[in-house]
C-alpha cells in the first residue's frame, strides 16, 4: 500500500494537482425521484429547500440522465460503461466488473457506501429460472469500499425494511428489526461518523438512498410515526413526507460536513437513479406530471443533477448532457489518475463543466432491457440515442424532446427535413458505432424473457 500511495503522489505531481489538492467527494442518488420532485428545477408538490439551496449556491444541471430503473442505473454508474457492455440480468453486478470503489481506494481514497445495494441476489428462490441467477453478483466487500452499512446486501427474501424497524449489514455483521430506528437515519449516522474518523485522508462516499422508493411508508416526521405500530404501514400520502425527509437527510450531511470543517473540501454531488414511480402523480410548473419509472420517457430519464463545492465550483445552470457513464471517469480526473486502459469506459468525464468550461459530450446513448428477474415480464429492450433536441430509437422510431421539461412529440422519420433529418441520422450513427466497437456481455448478444429463456 505504501509503494502505490507513492506512486500515486508521484502521478499526481505529474498532473500539476497535489494530494490535499483533491477534493473529497460524496455521492448522493435518490432511489426513484424525477426533477419534478424538487422545487429549483420547477416542481410545486414537495418543500425541497435544501436542495434547492444545494442548486443555488452550486450548479444544476438541466440535462441529466439516468437509466429508466435502478439496478441498470447502478451497474452504469459504478462500472463507467453502458450496460451492453456490463449487464448480466436484473439486481446483479458482474463480480469480474471493475467499480468507481476500486478506482477510488487504488487512487488512496478512503471509501464507504450506505444505504441500498440490491447487486448480489435478487429473484425469489421460487421465481422460474432463479437458481442460476440467485447470489451471483458481486458481493459489497468486494466492490472496493473499505466500509459498508446496506439493506438488501442479501437475497432478496432476507432484506428485511429498509425504513421503520429497518435491518442492514453493517461491514459484515447483520443487523436485524431495529425499532427505534429509521433505515435513512442509520445510513446517515454510519457516512458523519465515517468522516468524523476519517477527516484528516481524502475520502469517496457513496450514497445510493432508500428515499423515496416503495414501500410509501411513513418518516419520524409523519404523524403516524408516534405509533410504533403504524411505522411499516404503506399508504401514498406518505411520499410527500418521503421526499421532504430525503431533503431534510441532504441537509444533515451538509450541515455535518460544515461542522467537520468538510465542507469546502467536498464536492456534493445530488443525483437520481431513474424517475418517480408511476404510481405518483406531481405537480410541475403548475402542470400535473405522472412519474415514468420503468419507462424510456423523459420522465423515466431525466433526473435531478445538482453539484456543490463552495468556493470551487460557482453557481450556475448549466445545460450539458450528463448520463451514469459520466461519473467515474470524472471522478478519476477529479483524483488526478488515469482509468487502467484495459476497463473500457465509456462515460466521459464532466470535470470541466465544474469549473465552467463547456461539456464534451453531445449525445447520451442508451441500452436499457432489465430482464431476466423477477417482476419483469412487463419490459422489452430498447436501444436509442439522444441529444439536447432529439431521440432516437434502433428501430427508427424519432421524437423531439427539445426544451428542459418532458416534450416526447413523435415524428415522422421519412418527412423530415433540415436540422431534424441531420439529427436523425447522427443519432442513428452513434447507435451504430457504439454497438460496433468495444466488448458486449453475453447476455447482450441474445434476446431472453423475464425467466431467462431465449426469445426467438
Amino acid at each position: 500500500m505504501t509503494r502505490l500511495f507513492t506512486s500515486i503522489i508521484c502521478l499526481l505531481s505529474l498532473y500539476g494537482l497535489q494530494a490535499e489538492e483533491r477534493p473529497n467527494i460524496l455521492l448522493i442518488m435518490a432511489d426513484d425521484l424525477g426533477i419534478e420532485g424538487l422545487g429549483c428545477y420547477g416542481g410545486d408538490s414537495y418543500p425541497t429547500p435544501r436542495l434547492d439551496q444545494l442548486a443555488e449556491e452550486g450548479m444544476r444541471f438541466t440535462h441529466g440522465y439516468s437509466q429508466p430503473l435502478c439496478t441498470p442505473t447502478r451497474v452504469q454508474i459504478m462500472t463507467g460503461k453502458y450496460n451492453h457492455r456490463n449487464w448480466l440480468y436484473f439486481g446483479i453486478l458482474d463480480p469480474s466488473e471493475r467499480t468507481f470503489g476500486h478506482l477510488m481506494s487504488d487512487a488512496g481514497y478512503r471509501t464507504a457506501i450506505a444505504g441500498k445495494w440490491q447487486l448480489q441476489s435478487y429473484d425469489p428462490p421460487d421465481f422460474p429460472g432463479s437458481e442460476k441467477r440467485r447470489g451471483t453478483g458481486m458481493k459489497v466487500n468486494e466492490a472496493g469500499f473499505d466500509e459498508y452499512q446496506l439493506f438488501h446486501s442479501w437475497h432478496t427474501e432476507d432484506k428485511g425494511s429498509r425504513y421503520g424497524h429497518p435491518s442492514y449489514d453493517r461491514n459484515g455483521e447483520i443487523h436485524k428489526d431495529l425499532v427505534d430506528q429509521y433505515g435513512p437515519d442509520a445510513s446517515v449516522d454510519f457516512i458523519l461518523d465515517f468522516y468524523r474518523r476519517h477527516q484528516d485522508e481524502p475520502s469517496f462516499v457513496y450514497y445510493p438512498m432508500a428515499l423515496p422508493h416503495w414501500p410509501v411508508n411513513p418518516t419520524p416526521d409523519s404523524a403516524d410515526w408516534s405509533d410504533p405500530k403504524k411505522r411499516l404501514a404503506e399508504d401514498d400520502k406518505y411520499f410527500a413526507d418521503m421526499v421532504t425527509y430525503m431533503d431534510k437527510l441532504v441537509g444533515r450531511l451538509v450541515d455535518g460536513l460544515q461542522e467537520l470543517g468538510l465542507r469546502e473540501k467536498t464536492l456534493v454531488i445530488f443525483y437520481s437513479d431513474n424517475g418517480t414511480d408511476k404510481k405518483v402523480t406531481s405537480q410541475f410548473r403548475g402542470q400535473p406530471v405522472k412519474g415514468g419509472k420503468n419507462s424510456v420517457l423523459q420522465t423515466g430519464i431525466r433526473v435531478p443533477l445538482i453539484i456543490s463545492q463552495p468556493g470551487t465550483v460557482k453557481p450556475a445552470v448549466v445545460s450539458d448532457l450528463v448520463d451514469a457513464s459520466d461519473f467515474l471517469p470524472t471522478f478519476a480526473e477529479l483524483a488526478g489518475i488515469d482509468i487502467p486502459s484495459d476497463w473500457h469506459c465509456d462515460g466521459i468525464s464532466f470535470a470541466p463543466v465544474l469549473s465552467g468550461q463547456k461539456g464534451t459530450r453531445d449525445t447520451a446513448f442508451f441500452w436499457y432491457d432489465p430482464r431476466p428477474g423477477w417482476d419483469k415480464e412487463q419490459f422489452r429492450r430498447h436501444i436509442f440515442a439522444l441529444d439536447h433536441n432529439y431521440k432516437r430509437f434502433s428501430d427508427g422510431r424519432f421524437f423531439a424532446i427539445d426544451g428542459d421539461g418532458f416534450k416526447e412529440q413523435p415524428l415522422d422519420s421519412k418527412s423530415l427535413t433540415g436540422e431534424a433529418e441531420k439529427a436523425y441520422q447522427r443519432l442513428g450513427k452513434v447507435i451504430d458505432t457504439t454497438m460496433s466497437t468495444g466488448p458486449i456481455s453475453a447476455a447482450a448478444k441474445m434476446k431472453v424473457d423475464a425467466f431467462g429463456n431465449i426469445e426467438k
